[in-house]
């Protein structure tokens, strides 16, 4: 089991670097299911004999359903409503996001080692895993021009956030998951109808457009 737990960690983290280093919209939104998919499946690795199984099985039947298949199903409909296919000319680079992806991912498991846990059993994965997705996720947001991509960087934290949820599942068994989840479903309808304004007003969801306002 342990090993299969390492392998779905070793996984994510695989899918933030993959996400800084693609321009394919389409591509991007299949590994932020991937990456869903994975956490559900966590969810499930890292329960202990003490937690409710049934609580056990809906978080991760929840998360799955949400982040593995609404989320994805709307952001594929918000691309073809749009039209577009590719992340052109980041504020960033693909390479030298990758870079900083590898290096949050290396200071992620550097500065973890030091973090007191609330649960010293718990998976050694599981804190540097979540930073690293995090880091990603605001990586995306703040250097990439699509509104598209900037919605999956935002979705990717979350994701982070989620991780780190499950360092406090035993000790908050509810409340933690059902706020998660709640909060992502709410902020992607908020978002979608952010694109769909932006894709109305200026035709495009290159969010550099809005600078057209100014004139």
């Amino acid at each position: 089991m342990a090993s299969w737990t390492d392998m779905a960690f070793v996984l994510v983290v695989v899918v933030d670097l993959f996400l800084l280093a693609s321009s394919r919209l389409g591509a991007a939104i299949r590994a932020v299911a991937i990456q869903g998919a994975l956490l559900s499946l966590l969810a499930l690795l890292l329960a202990s004999p003490a937690q409710d199984l049934g609580h056990v099985v809906l978080l991760s039947a929840g998360a799955f359903a949400i982040k593995a298949v609404l989320i994805p199903w709307l952001m594929f409909r918000a691309i073809r409503e749009a039209a577009i296919r590719r992340e052109v000319e980041p504020i960033v680079g693909y390479v030298p996001s990758m870079l900083l992806g590898g290096a949050g991912v290396v200071l992620s498991f550097a500065f973890s080692r030091g973090l007191p846990m609330p649960m010293p059993e718990m998976h050694p994965f599981l804190v540097p895993t979540a930073l690293a997705t995090v880091w990603t996720g605001l990586l995306l947001v703040v250097s990439r021009r699509k509104a598209v991509t900037q919605v999956l960087g935002f979705l990717v934290l979350e994701n982070g956030v989620f991780v780190f949820g499950l360092l406090l599942v035993e000790v908050m068994p509810v409340m933690v998951e059902a706020g998660v989840l709640l909060d992502l479903l709410a902020a992607v309808f908020v978002m979608g109808i952010v694109m769909f304004h932006i894709n109305r007003e200026f035709s495009s969801l290159d969010t550099e457009k809005l600078s057209a306002l100014k004139d």
